[in-house]
């Protein structure tokens, strides 16, 4: 009984890569607003939650939100250095060179 109710219960929460990807649609809808404040906040709190979150919550951070993020970025011509602390900055560069080997 008290595996039916565990596996009931995590059906219910939404798993970190599509909470990842909401707080990446977010950022980006702010973004577009022009909320820079606000924006320059999300992008804080993913650093955040990257440096303090178990391993599956940094991938979701680096391969949903970061990856997401970034390219709405660099579509809208944003300086995307500008915007990322060192860690999430970091992790950016090596989508980059990741991506072009």
């Amino acid at each position: 009984m008290t595996n039916i109710n565990s596996t009931m219960k995590s059906k219910n929460i939404p798993n970190v890569y599509k909470q990842a990807q909401r707080f990446a649609n977010l950022t980006k809808e702010l973004i577009v607003s022009g909320n820079i404040r606000i924006t320059k906040n999300c992008l804080h709190k993913a650093e955040y939650l990257f440096v303090i979150g178990t391993n599956e919550m940094k991938n979701a951070i680096v391969n949903v939100y970061v990856f997401s993020v970034t390219n709405f970025m660099e579509l809208h011509h944003t300086n995307i250095p500008h915007f990322l602390q060192k860690t999430l900055n970091s992790e950016y560069q090596k989508l980059i060179y990741s991506s072009r080997i």
